[in-house]
């Protein structure tokens, strides 16, 4: 089988470190890695660099009509073509001239859809709508979905809009590379700035703190902490324009001295963060959370979880043994759990961490993703020629 050639749709890209982007950056390197040519189509947040090669992905980043946010109008996706598969990352509004350019062109269409959007005021109007109209057709259109898990696809808000597609809907977890995320990455540095004694323990949240990303549950996690003895600390990792009100409140809770905002820490440091702390915590509030990175990133790196209960993030997290499952919101429930899982000794604990790392091994590796998704785009595509396709 001669390689594919494959286009991602995708709203962030590295070096704009998030989820959807993060995602988009792994898919396309395991599949470059097993001989495609991929290319990556994003919106240009203000680079000068329009074109780019990044570990043999081509990377081309097109200035958009408008932008609001990660929104951005791209009729200029119109353009592709000659392509054996298009794969959008959505919800990407503005995105959607992808899947317009896979129908005009007769070119499978695959979707991953990352997570329901869930705004504010006109803002949330206006996401209905275009729910109902543009997006339904979109994913009314495409040859695959994909959730990053059967539990999400059952309770997402675009379960309606898709039936009798179920035979187009299909599963695939996110990933971690086991090899970058791993146990025993400790700094001493890190460590020591963090623990002065063999007491103190650290509650991690690693998250982007901005409007955008509202629904990590920041607020509830400070809150929580706040009513831990004081040797439980906790360090926020992650910018943004939220940042500054965060700071605030852990102010006004009297536990500014007991919360580090670590700021931006580069992807080579942060395994050295998720093996200095004592538990990684997710404590978001709505299903714009799929999923959590953070929580298969952790576990790979033998720190034991908490999350909330809320579907695609519960599929991560084996309660009671890898980490702990919390109702959304629920700042005793999130105190209770932190204080059970930092009193308990070191070796439990590790023992957590360690059945975290077997799973993610087993289950959550951007190298199986690749497999799968490769796999996935060969029986679409042999659908549609009536041909079989086999690596």
């Amino acid at each position: 089988m001669k390689p594919l050639r494959i286009a991602h749709v995708t709203a962030t890209f590295p070096p704009y470190w998030g989820g959807t982007g993060n995602v988009c950056f792994y898919n396309a390197r395991e599949l470059t890695r097993r001989g495609h040519d991929v290319h990556v189509y994003t919106p240009n947040l203000n680079s000068s660099i329009t074109q780019e090669n990044s570990e043999g992905i081509h990377v081309h980043r097109q200035k958009p009509l408008l932008r609001f946010g990660n929104a951005a109008l791209m009729p200029n996706l119109l353009s592709l073509k000659n392509f054996d598969v298009i794969h959008l990352h959505f919800p990407f509004f503005g995105g959607e001239f992808s899947a317009l350019a896979a129908y005009m062109r007769h070119i499978p269409l695959i979707v991953t859809y990352h997570q329901d959007v869930h705004l504010q005021g006109i803002l949330k109007f206006v996401e209905y709508l275009l729910r109902l109209t543009i997006s339904r057709w979109v994913l009314n259109h495409a040859h695959r979905i994909l959730f990053t898990s059967v539990d999400y696809s059952v309770f997402s808000y675009i379960h309606n809009i898709l039936d009798n597609r179920e035979n187009h809907i299909g599963e695939l977890p996110n990933g971690v590379d086991p090899k970058h995320f791993f146990p025993g990455q400790h700094d001493p540095v890190i460590t020591q700035k963090y623990k002065s004694s063999y007491e103190d323990k650290i509650a991690l949240l690693v998250a982007r703190l901005d409007r955008a990303h509202y629904f990590k549950g920041v607020p509830i996690f400070l809150q929580a902490v706040a009513q831990l003895p004081e040797f439980m600390n906790a360090v926020i990792v992650g910018e943004g324009d939220m940042k500054e009100e965060y700071e605030k409140l852990a102010y006004l809770l009297e536990i500014n001295k007991r919360v580090d905002f670590a700021g931006r820490v580069s992807i080579e440091d942060l395994p050295k963060y998720y093996c200095m702390a004592d538990v990684t915590v997710l404590p978001s509030t709505t299903m714009s959370e799929a999923f959590g990175l953070v929580l298969v990133e952790s576990l790979a790196c033998g720190t034991p979880v908490i999350a909330t209960d809320i579907p695609g993030v519960r599929t991560v997290v084996s309660d009671g043994l890898d980490g702990y499952l919390v109702q959304p919101g629920d700042v005793e429930g999130l105190r209770a759990k932190l204080q059970q899982i930092l009193s308990m000794p070191d070796l439990q604990r590790a023992e957590m961490g360690a059945t975290g790392r077997r799973k993610v091994e087993q289950k959550y590796t951007w190298e199986l993703a690749g497999q799968r998704l490769e796999a996935i785009y060969l029986e679409v595509i042999s659908e549609l020629t009536g041909k079989t396709l086999t690596k």
